[in-house]
């Protein structure tokens, strides 16, 4: 009998301290594990290429890129660190130790708040650039984005790093047995992490997109009813415009896919302990993981630059002298010959 405990045991040598091994049906386990991982090496793969078009062609660095740039980066690493993460922690034993534990956890929070910031700049980038187009140049300068982003990102470390200072410091005084990894905040630190990662941003995206929605939908009537009486000079203006509106359409898609899968995720807390089980927290955890995935797909879905991009990179036409000049945003631009910008 003894033998048999042991072989349930995460650390069979600890039978005083070790943690068990969940009961999970085998099939369930690897069906899981196959899905997560094919997930996760998708998510890597796509969020690579837009690191890799945007960073390689000079004519993507525009601002809008830029924010882009920075939640692609963020995407990628929860398909490289996050997502494997917890396809360990669901094989039922953490064996890397209570330090890597609270490391990861600190990472999580890192990159899930990154990816707030990131949405809540992408959404004033697109309520300057539609409702204050004039002056869109000047305020929204390439500098200024750049500045934004790395602020973003020092921001979420140095917040989240001060959150789970106990747990970095202490990793252990959580765990009831070896073999476990949790995660546990303190009350009052959690309502303060709710409100600013959560509610506040959710709350300043939602109020940005309903004004540019607005604004948008009035600028297309304005162009409809004018659209044969524009002269030459004019009908460069209006082409601008749609521009602009086909990118907060798409971004609008970006933030809306965004906030569907992200939501719940803080929503299982707002609604309690009492609804939060194993298995939801799991699949909120999981759907907002897969946001990590849509994003590169909604590119290729509305950017026709970004699909003309991942021909370049997978032909490696990318390693071509001059490269990076190539006119990537015209039409006629093909796989087969770079075309430099002139």
């Amino acid at each position: 009998m003894e033998v048999e405990d042991g072989a349930e045991l995460c650390f069979p040598l600890l039978l005083n301290t070790s943690c068990r091994k969940p009961a999970s049906p085998w099939p369930e386990a690897v069906l899981l594990h196959i899905v997560l991982s094919s997930i996760s090496l998708l998510t890597v793969a796509l969020n690579l290429l837009v690191i890799v078009s945007i960073s390689h062609f000079r004519q993507l660095h525009t601002p809008t890129n830029i924010f882009l740039l920075s939640l692609a980066v963020s995407d990628f690493l929860v398909g490289l660190l996050l997502m494997p993460g917890e396809i360990l922690l669901n094989t039922g034993c953490w064996f890397l130790g209570d330090l890597m534990c609270s490391l990861c956890n600190c990472l999580s929070l890192i990159i899930t708040s990154t990816s707030v910031g990131n949405m809540v700049l992408i959404s004033v980038d697109r309520y300057v650039a539609i409702c204050d187009p004039l002056h869109y140049t000047t305020r929204v300068t390439e500098r200024r984005v750049k500045l934004c982003v790395c602020l973003c990102w020092f921001c979420s470390v140095l917040y989240n790093s001060l959150i789970v200072n106990d747990e970095l410091t202490h990793p252990d005084r959580h765990d009831s047995c070896y073999g476990e990894c949790v995660n546990v905040i303190d009350h009052t630190a959690g309502a303060v992490d709710l409100v600013l990662t959560f509610v506040l941003p959710i709350t300043v995206i939602i109020v940005l997109y309903m004004r540019v929605f607005v604004v948008a939908v009035s600028q297309a009537r304005a162009m409809r009813s004018h659209i044969t009486a524009v002269t030459l000079q004019r009908s460069v203006a209006v082409t601008t415009k749609k521009s602009e509106l086909k990118a907060a359409r798409t971004l609008g898609v970006l933030v809306v896919v965004f906030l569907m899968c992200f939501c719940p995720f803080y929503g299982i807390s707002l609604a309690g302990d009492d609804l939060l089980t194993t298995f939801t927290a799991s699949f909120v955890l999981y759907l907002f993981y897969l946001n990590s995935c849509l994003n590169p797909i909604i590119y290729a879905l509305f950017y026709p630059w970004f699909r003309k991009v991942i021909k370049l990179v997978v032909t490696l036409q990318i390693l071509k002298p001059g490269s990076r000049e190539a006119n990537v945003l015209w039409r006629g631009c093909g796989v087969t010959e770079i075309t430099p910008a002139l």
